[in-house]
């Protein structure tokens, strides 16, 4: 268009100068003319000149802009897409119009001739004329019935909501009940899962001991077994093996650091597998036992055996020959000593105090040890007697014959060879100059009538299979200590093992870096008399509580300590676990107060209180302010039998 607009304007101007000239040419004498014809043609060659230089760049914009559209249109997706909205629109535009002509006030199925108009209730309208309704009040009824309308919409939508979320909600009930109902199903299967490899451990050790290759655990499971009663086809399928009469924990006095590492293995796999109380107290005690060797083996090769043994042989010499409850009461003295802030050995006495709960452990092993030797000799005293009571039953049956067979051949005479006859008559009558005297009975003591009476057979029996029983075995026992007959332990009540559950699960977290135990009670200076107590035996909570200690870095410890000589450890805050697995009112939880007494500003009691069957319990903790913020670390709450109170102090800082 710019082309032909510019060629048209360009025609124009030369017929319009041809008929100048024609004029001038009539006008004008011949050498004006002539000077005005050649300025005229100076005028238009420029003009001409100009003109193709606009042609020319008119022309190169041209193929500048077809370059950029053969740039733009080497794109197959772009023409594919622009494609796809052209005809997009031209179907929507065609949709329009095609509305638009369907139909229309003259032609049209309804035959209306108002089709383009908005549609108006004649009949209604005249209806509420002789009603006496104005056009307002009309509006207003009709406006009243669109907002009913409107509202009957809005309850059947939200209807149809609640509708739908109660079928949701009952389409989640029940896939939650099926998942628990799974999960049931599948604890089972667990269950029955870890029992059978418990089986399948307990019958393997029991094979490698009779075919002499057992290793350190197998003696250890065999022993654990007799610390339940045994009933008579376990007693069979155990009759050839013997039991270690030494404690377990002195097994690991044969063990190299190779085999040590291995047992405690065997330990956490048998630990993952238990399920009873007595053998899971068993295997922990054995777990704290072996942990304790194998940091002992490496504190050796760091300090030096020397440094080591002396170490040890001072903490032998205290905390040897001491009994449980001796041992617990010297945890306790260790405990507050640690926690009175007093300037002590730090680090002395917290090894002493890990390497009692090592004691502690190794004097709960040996009572055990000492009822699975009892069980074992009482079923092996019990075996003896049945075999005595076969074998006097057998003689008497075969004396019974021999009387018989020898009253029907009283009047049989045997005939007697020659042979026969010579040894006769060689062979030197019997006198009872020749046994052995009798013993009598009444004449012996008490601890010898106890003696069981053996053959000579019998014991030379013994003799061979216990040195063949000596010489086949890995690990050689000990001499047997003297036995200590002890109290079986009575059977706990359900809420006992409740509470020992509770308080495992809360003993196996492990400690922080700046956390100690603090289980130290404080006696109640006036105890509570209780109410309940005809009704419900009064008893002690159990509990697990934890000390955090620190450094406290203030400017008179920053001058005069440092990282390598660190200050004295205070008191940072507490946590306390205080488990009340049995209430009898689960809907109110225990409490706590802070008991002040006059003339200790140092220290308060805690004060826990529960309803029956449990009785108050209290500890001695540092009378500092405490920091509330949960960010800091606070917490109360009773949650599944379990009262946690947890807190730090508040740490102050001044500034100038």
């Amino acid at each position: 268009m710019v082309h032909h607009r510019s060629r048209s304007h360009g025609r124009e101007r030369d017929r319009d100068r041809v008929k100048d000239d024609k004029r001038s040419s009539k006008q004008d004498p011949p050498d004006e003319y002539r000077k005005r014809r050649r300025s005229r043609s100076r005028d238009y060659d420029e003009e001409h000149s100009r003109r193709q230089r606009e042609r020319s760049n008119s022309r190169a914009k041209d193929e500048e802009r077809k370059d950029k559209k053969r740039k733009r249109d080497k794109s197959e997706e772009r023409r594919a897409r622009k494609a796809e909205k052209l005809r997009i629109k031209e179907e929507e535009e065609a949709r329009q119009v095609a509305e638009l002509s369907v139909y229309s006030a003259t032609d049209n199925p309804f035959h209306d001739v108002n089709l383009g108009q908005q549609f108006r209730w004649h009949k209604k309208n005249e209806k509420d004329r002789k009603q006496g309704l104005s056009l307002a009040e009309a509006q207003h009824k009709d406006a009243i019935r669109r907002q009913d309308a409107k509202e009957e919409l809005e309850r059947l939508n939200r209807r149809r909501a609640e509708r739908e979320a109660e079928q949701r909600l009952r389409e989640e009930e029940e896939s939650r009940m099926a998942r628990m109902a799974e999960s049931a199903q599948m604890s089972d299967w667990i269950a029955k899962d870890g029992e059978f490899q418990l089986e399948q451990e307990r019958s393997r050790a029991a094979i490698r001991i009779r075919e002499k290759r057992a290793k350190a655990i197998d003696f250890l499971a065999l022993n654990l077994k007799y610390a339940h009663p045994l009933d008579e086809d376990h007693n069979e399928d155990d009759a050839g093996l013997e039991i270690d009469l030494d404690e377990p924990y002195n097994i690991f006095d044969n063990l190299s650091p190779d085999q040590i590492d291995e047992l405690h293995d065997d330990i956490e796999r048998y630990l993952s597998l238990e399920t009873s109380e007595v053998d899971i107290d068993f295997w922990t005690n054995m777990m704290v036992v072996c942990k304790d060797r194998i940091d002992r083996i490496k504190a050796s090769e760091r300090m030096g055996v020397e440094a080591s043994v002396a170490v040890e042989s001072e903490i032998t010499a205290l905390l040897s020959g001491k009994s449980y409850d001796h041992l617990a009461t010297l945890q306790k003295q260790i405990q507050a000593k640690l926690a009175s802030g007093e300037p002590i050995d730090t680090d002395y006495w917290e090894g002493l105090l890990k390497r009692l709960l090592v004691w502690k452990a190794k004097a709960k092993l040996k009572s055990l040890h000492e009822v699975v030797v009892r069980n074992r000799l009482e079923q092996l005293r019990k075996r003896q007697r049945d075999e005595a009571l076969h074998a006097q039953e057998e003689l008497l049956a075969g004396v019974a014959r021999s009387a018989a067979q020898g009253l029907k051949d009283a009047n049989y005479v045997v005939p007697v060879t020659t042979a026969e006859a010579d040894t006769q008559e060689d062979m030197e009558p019997y006198d009872r100059s020749m046994s052995p005297p009798l013993i009598d009975i009444t004449k012996l003591t008490e601890d010898e009538r106890q003696i069981d009476i053996v053959t000579e057979l019998d014991d030379l029996r013994a003799l061979l299979k216990q040195r063949r029983t000596v010489a086949a075995s890995r690990f050689v026992p000990k001499a047997a200590q003297p036995m200590v007959e002890v109290e079986v332990p009575e059977i706990a009540s359900g809420a006992d093992l409740a509470s020992e559950a509770l308080y495992r699960a809360e003993a196996e977290r492990e400690l922080d870096e700046e956390e100690e135990l603090f289980n130290l009670e404080e006696n109640i200076a006036n105890p509570t008399s209780y109410n309940w107590e005809d009704k419900y035996r009064p008893r002690k909570p159990r509990y697990f509580n934890r000390v955090h200690t620190g450094y406290e870095w203030n400017k008179y410890n920053q001058t005069h300590y440092d990282v390598d000589n660190p200050p004295p450890k205070v008191v940072q805050g507490y946590k306390f676990n205080i488990f009340y697995p049995d209430l009898i009112d689960k809907s109110k939880a225990p409490t706590y107060k802070i008991v002040r007494e006059a003339g200790n500003e140092d220290t308060v009691l805690l004060h826990f209180s529960a309803g029956p069957p449990y009785e108050d319990i209290g500890f001695r903790i540092v009378n500092r302010e405490w920091e509330f913020s949960h960010k800091r670390g606070f917490r109360s709450s009773f949650d599944r039998g379990c009262l946690s109170l947890w807190f730090n102090f508040r740490r102050n800082f001044y500034r100038k």
